[in-house]
């Protein structure tokens, strides 16, 4: 499979525009050669500024999958270009709303996954089911954001079968208890064209690239998996994001990878040799379920607050 991944700069609830652009850059992937193009979490309405809306504006921007107009204009981009398109909105159904992920090719919606883990706005309920699909013969999975920070959504989706995990993100430089994480200055991104090197160490650094590769690289290594990591470029909101959108392999090796502050994309060629070669694939293999079964399944108090919204 040739997969690619993309970045761009949304617009605040601005789903013509959104739109537009992912019409854009999936039209640049099929003619670069690309089976599949993924893009970032709720990229159809743009995210951190869902966080100040109230019940009525939320639910205003959320659609019905599939009937709603940006699920039909997803569908007849892909038809347009015949190539599928992951992309992600918010929900309605039976009045709640659902921070969700679609894979959708010229024939309609063929994966609807909800995040596990919303906290953006206290109106979003929680999603309740992993998703895997196929495509192109591939066993894919979704995890949303947050979703991935939590090891055991990763090896469940493994274990049900994905090779290859979409993992649409809007993360990045926001404050931790990490050292040295926290904000990037607007100065650094009004430069950007006149010292594209002081944005680039902000984005590369602690705040942005070094935290994802702690731990990124690590989900596609354990499990075996090539995972598809998707993140806005620019402003999303009044947050700064760095993009870096990349293609990993199951060694935990970076494949291609956006270096560009513009709309963009990056393509890799998957071989499913790797899987069944990589590390990650012989230690699902050797488990030994018996031993911690009652542990991880125990019950605890699950709570979902990132220091940055506290």
């Amino acid at each position: 499979m040739n997969l690619a991944v993309a970045q761009f700069q949304p617009k605040d609830g601005d789903k013509k525009y959104n739109l537009s652009v992912i019409k854009s850059l999936a039209k640049k992937a099929k003619s670069m050669g690309a089976n599949v193009i993924s893009f970032h979490e709720m990229c159809i309405t743009a995210y951190t500024f869902t966080k100040d809306l109230n019940k009525e504006q939320i639910f205003n921007l959320a659609e019905e999958v599939p009937n709603g107009e940006s699920t039909q204009a997803l569908i007849e981009i892909a038809k347009e270009f015949d190539i599928p398109i992951l992309a992600g909105l918010i929900e309605k159904e039976d009045n709640k709303i659902f921070n969700t992920y679609l894979c959708v090719t010229k024939q309609g919606v063929i994966a609807k996954y909800r995040k596990l883990h919303p906290f953006i706005n206290k109106y979003m309920s929680y999603g309740n089911e992993y998703c895997v699909f196929d495509l192109f013969g591939w066993k894919c999975g979704i995890l949303i954001c947050y979703d991935n920070n939590v090891i055991e959504n990763v090896r469940a989706t493994s274990l049900m079968g994905a090779e290859i995990i979409f993992a649409p993100h809007v993360t990045g430089c926001t404050p931790s208890a990490m050292p040295l994480r926290g904000y990037v200055e607007d100065k650094y991104w009004k430069n950007r064209e006149s010292d594209p090197v002081s944005l680039r160490l902000e984005f590369d650094g602690p705040k942005g690239r070094r935290w994802l590769m702690r731990w990124l690289p690590a989900r596609a290594y354990d499990n075996g998996v090539y995972y598809a990591f998707t993140n806005p470029i620019g402003y999303d909101g009044e947050h700064l994001k760095n993009g870096n959108s990349m293609i990993i392999d199951p060694f935990g090796e970076v494949l291609s990878e956006i270096k560009s502050f513009e709309d963009e994309i990056s393509i890799s060629k998957l071989t499913k040799e790797k899987i069944s070669l990589s590390g990650g694939w012989r230690y699902k293999k050797a488990r030994r379920p018996d031993l911690y079964r009652d542990i991880i399944g125990a019950n605890h108090d699950s709570k979902t607050i990132p220091i940055w919204m506290k």
